[in-house]
């Protein structure tokens, strides 16, 4: 798998904000399904030109969701999805999301 199709996105949310605002500075990122940790912190190395240190990775369960139609309420579910925590080594940081 190349790079760009490990990593899917960023995630910009209140609470990935603060944990990048911290002292060590923890990026999260929308990943593949298939993809491991080594290949999640080779593909941050290639894309931003930063050195990872540590990765930690979660799957994140799909959500119940209704939908209406002529047959009345369908239940539904969203996708499953995973999730990386990467931190990067002291004194780095990604360009690209700092300015967003």
């Amino acid at each position: 798998m190349r790079a760009d199709q490990i990593i899917i996105a960023p995630i910009l949310s209140e609470k990935s904000n603060f944990a990048r605002e911290g002292e060590t500075k923890k990026y999260t990122f929308r990943v593949h399904m298939d993809a491991s940790k080594f290949q999640i912190m080779d593909a941050v190395k290639e894309l931003f030109k930063v050195t990872p240190v540590k990765c930690n990775t979660m799957i994140v369960k799909g959500k119940p969701k209704y939908s209406r139609g002529r047959g009345g309420y369908a239940l539904g579910n969203t996708g499953d999805w995973k999730k990386a925590i990467v931190t990067l080594a002291k004194g780095e940081q990604i360009q690209a999301i700092e300015g967003v």
